[in-house]
């Protein structure tokens, strides 16, 4: 059985009509839902306070995003991150990222209490957050706070990032902590935000070689991805042997997402979502707690998010989405929505350089290794 997080607060996350981080994508797969017949039971988080927010982030900077979400105004945002094009200064959003993360520390509570093996949090994946910075669409960041839950009650935790962007918040929150090992799968950061995310950040004093990331080169195809993803977890996770596993499962490394240029289908998607859940099971005692995260093409967003849905659920997939479903998004959002969970075939043309992609890739992954196997071993 599957455990499900979800809050209505969630939708009030919203940084403005033109922001691409919009709570449409939850709509849009809660709505999908619903044409589907299914009204999952959900466990309702309560809003986590400032206070608890105070083991990730430093009081000031709570203190100032806080007002921010008054709409009361403060000479420091711009020192703290907030007033930009990324991370707006809106009425309320303060509020709405403490119940999101109240969502993600439920799916903590959730795995340590034993109640569920699986756990799947309807938003969340502020995975840019820093300490004392909004930075990415991310005031704070509910996965840290989810993993700090968890290596306060003793556990160990992997967390996996398989947004296109590096999970750097996470990351930099707990670079020097040997109880979280943090394994990033991006579009390196020589193309894209947030810049970071190499090889050679793999963390510092007794967390020491327990951070891995993967560059992956633009335009990486499914299966030069899945099989960089298969080996690394096979190798971390089975030196690592952690309590559960968190996974931020952004949608972002979509071929269709405007704001990237990694190459991925829904078919491939689901097979991540499988291997990852497979893993959790060999080298994790079965735990694991997905978070949403990235996705800037909706329509392609809300079919893989309800695909992890329905995996999850261990629930059979009906291919046809509901015609009703297609005509209210497509006159909501203005585009052509695919009417097939799964793409067809993609739109983007076979790409020059594809064996040159997949050997540096391959060579990314073999680089990483060498640098942190002997610490392991």
């Amino acid at each position: 059985m599957c455990g499900i997080i979800y809050h209505p607060k969630y939708l009030e996350y919203d940084l403005g009509d033109q922001h691409p981080f919009s709570p449409v994508r939850i709509e849009m797969v809660m709505d999908l839902l619903h044409e589907f017949g299914i009204e999952p039971e959900v466990e309702t988080p309560e809003v986590v306070t400032p206070q608890q927010l105070e083991v990730i982030h430093e009081p000031e900077y709570i203190e100032v995003v806080e007002k921010a979400g008054r709409g009361e105004t403060d000479t420091r945002f711009e020192k703290y991150g907030l007033g930009t094009a990324d991370n707006p200064v809106k009425k309320g959003m303060a509020e709405a990222a403490r119940y999101i993360c109240g969502g993600t520390l439920l799916g903590a509570r959730l795995l340590l209490e034993n109640k569920y093996k699986k756990v799947l949090q309807m938003g969340g994946g502020f995975h840019h957050a820093q300490r004392n910075l909004a930075s990415g669409f991310c005031l704070y960041n509910d996965l840290a706070l989810a993993i700090k839950h968890m290596t306060e009650n003793g556990w160990h935790v992997a967390y996996l990032d398989i947004d296109v962007h590096h999970g750097d918040g996470v990351q930099n929150i707990f670079y020097e902590d040997d109880k979280v090992m943090t394994l990033s799968l991006h579009e390196s950061g020589e193309y894209l935000f947030p810049g970071t995310g190499w090889i050679y950040e793999s963390g510092k004093g007794m967390g020491k070689s327990l951070k891995l990331n993967l560059p992956f080169e633009p335009f990486t195809e499914g299966e030069s991805y899945i099989g960089i993803l298969d080996e690394l977890l096979e190798s971390a996770l089975g030196y690592y042997r952690p309590d559960a596993l968190i996974v931020q499962a952004g949608a972002d490394a979509h071929f269709s997402d405007p704001l990237a240029d990694l190459l991925l289908t829904t078919q491939d998607y689901e097979r991540i979502f499988k291997a990852v859940i497979q893993k959790a099971d060999a080298y994790a005692n079965g735990r694991v707690l997905f978070t949403f995260g990235g996705g800037y093409s909706f329509e392609a967003t809300a079919r893989i998010w309800s695909l992890l849905f329905f995996i999850l659920v261990n629930s059979n997939i009906e291919e046809k989405l509901p015609e009703t479903w297609l005509k209210k998004w497509e006159e909501r959002l203005g585009v052509k929505i695919k009417e097939t969970f799964h793409d067809p075939n993609p739109s983007y043309k076979q790409i020059p350089r594809k064996s040159e992609i997949e050997n540096h890739n391959k060579d990314m992954l073999r680089r990483l290794l060498d640098i942190v196997m002997p610490d392991w071993f």
